[in-house]
C-alpha cells in the first residue's frame, strides 16, 4: 500500500477472487487481497477523486487514503451494500475532507454564468435546445473531457453539489450531509449549477464546438 495508486492499477491481472472471498481475505489481513483490491477498484476510484478534486495529484493522495481507510474499517463492513458502493462512499468522503482541509476561499458568485432574462421573464440568449442532457453528453467519451472542463468552471460550492448529485449520484440528503448544507440549500445550488452548466454547454449542443 506504499506505492502510488496510479502505478499499481491497470496491470491486466484477472480477478482471482469473488467479492465475498475477497472481503474474507481482506478481513484475514492477506497482503495479496489488498493488492487485488487496489487492482480491481483503483482505476474508477481515481476517476471519482479526480472529478471531485479537480487535481490529479490530490486525487491520487485521496485514493491512497481511501484504501488505507477501507482496510482499517473492513472488519466493520456489514455487506449491506456492494463493496464498490462502500468504497465509493469512502473515496468521496476522503476527497471532500481533503478539499475542506485546504485554506478556505471566499465563494465565487455564479450569477455571471446563469442565463439572463428580460423584464418579461423571457430569456435573452437563444432558447435552450439539446438532443441530450448534460449527463448524457458526459457519458460520451469524446465529449467527456470538455464537459468536465465546463463543470470545473463552476464556482466550487456549486460544482461540488452538481458533481456529487448528478455525476456521483448521491442523494440530496447525502450531499447535504457531506457538504454541511441543508437539503433546501443543496436543491437551490443544484438548480443554479445545472442552469449555469446548460449555458456553458450550449455551444457544444449546437455543434459549435
Amino acid at each position: 500500500m506504499d506505492e502510488r495508486v496510479a502505478e499499481r492499477v491497470g496491470t491486466g491481472d484477472p480477478p482471482a477472487l469473488s467479492e465475498d472471498a475477497l472481503i474474507e481475505a481482506l478481513k484475514a489481513g492477506e497482503a495479496r487481497a489488498a493488492e487485488l483490491l487496489v487492482r480491481q477498484h483503483g482505476g474508477w476510484m481515481l476517476a471519482v477523486a479526480r472529478r471531485i478534486a479537480g487535481d490529479a495529484a490530490l486525487a491520487e493522495d485521496c485514493v491512497q487514503e481511501a484504501f488505507l481507510a477501507a482496510l482499517k474499517r473492513i472488519d466493520r463492513f456489514e455487506r449491506r451494500s456492494s463493496l464498490k458502493t462502500w468504497l465509493h462512499r469512502i473515496v468521496v468522503n476522503q476527497t471532500l475532507m481533503k478539499l475542506r482541509s485546504r485554506k478556505a476561499k471566499a465563494e465565487a458568485p455564479i450569477d455571471a454564468l446563469l442565463p439572463a432574462f428580460d423584464e418579461s421573464a423571457c430569456r435573452i440568449e437563444g432558447p435552450w435546445e439539446s438532443l441530450a442532457t448534460p449527463e448524457e453528453i458526459y457519458e460520451r467519451e469524446d465529449r467527456r473531457a470538455l464537459v468536465q472542463a465546463k463543470i470545473a468552471a463552476l464556482p466550487e460550492g456549486y460544482r461540488l453539489v452538481l458533481q456529487l448529485r448528478d455525476i456521483e449520484e448521491l442523494t440530496t440528503r447525502e450531499v447535504a450531509e457531506a457538504l454541511g448544507l441543508t437539503e433546501a440549500n443543496v436543491k437551490v445550488r443544484l438548480h443554479r449549477a445545472r442552469s449555469a452548466l446548460k449555458k456553458l454547454l450550449e455551444p457544444l449542443l449546437k455543434g459549435e464546438l
